[in-house]
């Protein structure tokens, strides 16, 4: 009896210890799955995060058809600086000849009548504008170009060498004669391009404007400095709205990304607000690979990204991007909407917003009085998708009122075409 008590004891611990051990395999699978699938989703969210932040440096040698005797071109994209690299070394120059726009070359004597159109009140079709917009092409109806052979320069190195990080921001508010002063180097229209070696990038800044004299003056004071020590080929327009109706951020834009390529073949363009002021010059207002979010980091905003998909304040695209999406939207009157509307387009077609690092991207704002909302901007973000096509740089219609070339900037008034 007792041997039979042993027996069926036995039985029922290795019966018992089958189980746990059946339970514990099962258990360590569970454990290892769930495992892998942390690793997996914390993977997948580094990664989408890493799409959000532009890499500090890359270098993209891309085929440009406007310089037929460049097999390839290097264009700077971010922010540290590499190690030696050979092929950076100042052993790369160039020889070649380039059509150029009055807007870059004009004498002493005719830097104010050389090259103004000969239709002031022209009425701007956009539509029809951008397909004759090209890489290589200016309008000659409006800015007869010349020719203009380089000298053989080096190509500017990736990362300029002038840089100084964090920088004070100058919230004075001087004349325009005493800014004209400060830079005797500026060319024309507010142009721009360093004497010692040849830019990669030509960028166009935009800054849509009415009624803020002294911001726009103090933007100017800072701006000026902060490119020419980036070794950019830059002009600065800016578009101001006539009249004393709603104010059309958006349309404005449009209207100085068509404007600016009648006078210069531009690579890309930055969207810049007059109130916002950059505090470290390593925020490179180069061309980006993908749009560029720029004033990451404002002082008003506790130096805080409010949202991950805002695109408002400074913006940076190249013109094939801003093409593709078919630029700004026309429908926003009032303030706020178009920067998100924008948002929305990049990601509808394929292209991620890139950021420089927080600390980096920093700017400060000026103090204004806030512009009325737009109350349909809510409407008008829901149904936004299915106006991409249609309304954006293929609907713009304005009246170019005057255009100024002045010593600081290329002034552009316009009267846009109100909604029906």
């Amino acid at each position: 009896m007792r041997c039979r008590c042993l027996s069926a004891w036995r039985t029922i611990q290795h019966v018992a210890r089958q189980s746990c051990l059946r339970l514990h395999s099962h258990l360590c699978k569970v454990v290892t799955v769930l495992a892998a699938l942390i690793v997996l989703q914390y993977l997948i969210t580094t990664i989408f995060q890493a799409r959000q932040i532009e890499p500090l440096f890359t270098v993209n040698f891309t085929h440009s058809r406007s310089h037929s005797h460049w097999d390839r071109i290097s264009h700077s994209r971010g922010l540290s600086f590499p190690a030696h690299n050979s092929s950076f070394n100042g052993s790369m120059h160039v020889s070649v000849e380039k059509t150029l726009s009055p807007v870059e070359n004009v004498s002493g004597e005719a830097k104010n009548s050389s090259f103004l159109p000969t239709h002031e009140n022209a009425v701007g079709n956009a539509s029809s504008l951008l397909s004759n917009i090209s890489l290589s092409s200016v309008n000659l109806t409006t800015s007869p170009s010349l020719t203009v052979p380089f000298t053989g320069k080096s190509l500017c190195p990736p990362i300029p060498p002038n840089l100084n990080g964090p920088i004070k921001v100058v919230k004075d508010s001087p004349s325009l004669e005493e800014l004209e002063k400060r830079f005797p180097m500026l060319e024309p229209g507010g142009h721009y391009r360093p004497q010692e070696c040849q830019p990669r990038d030509r960028v166009a800044i935009i800054v849509p404007y009415r009624d803020r004299r002294e911001h726009l003056s103090t933007l100017l004071l800072n701006l000026h400095p902060f490119l020419q020590r980036q070794q950019l080929d830059y002009g600065i327009f800016v578009v101001e709205q006539a009249g004393d109706g709603p104010f059309n951020r958006a349309m404005l834009m449009n209207v100085g990304f068509v404007e600016a390529l009648k006078l210069y073949n531009y690579d890309c363009f930055i969207f810049h607000d007059v109130d916002l002021l950059p505090e470290d010059d390593r925020n490179l207002y180069s061309c980006p690979e993908q749009p560029r979010h720029m004033s990451v980091a404002v002082d008003v905003l506790k130096y805080k990204l409010p949202y991950p998909g805002i695109f408002g304040g400074v913006s940076a695209m190249t013109k094939t991007q801003f093409k593709k999406v078919n630029g700004f939207s026309n429908m926003f009157w009032g303030w706020g909407g178009e920067d998100d509307d924008m948002s929305n387009r990049v990601r509808h077609h394929g292209y991620h917003i890139s950021r420089y690092p927080a600390n980096v991207a920093r700017y400060k704002m000026l103090t204004h009085r806030k512009q009325h909302a737009n109350p349909k901007r809510y409407e008008f973000l829901n149904t936004g998708r299915k106006r991409f096509k249609t309304d954006g740089l293929s609907s713009l219609q304005y009246e170019r009122k005057k255009l100024d070339i002045g010593k600081l900037y290329t002034r552009i008034l316009v009267e846009l075409a109100t909604p029906s």
